[in-house]
């Protein structure tokens, strides 16, 4: 099953992006085998991986 199937029953509490986002982040997390870094992440996430976005996520807010 995919992660973004299981994340699609939060789609009334977040919006589409940042469940994509996280649906990257968690494969990305899911498949590194080192410490779990922003650089790390980045490096490991096929697409909306830069640094810059990872970053952006987890400074924002979800209610």
């Amino acid at each position: 099953m995919e992660i973004i199937t299981l994340l699609s029953g939060t789609s009334p509490i977040i919006d589409y992006t940042k469940i994509r986002q996280l649906s990257n982040l968690a494969e990305a997390m899911l498949a590194m085998t080192a410490r779990i870094t922003m650089l790390g992440i980045s490096r490991w996430t096929e697409s909306y991986g830069s640094y810059r976005t990872i970053q952006r996520f987890f400074y924002s807010q979800i209610n």
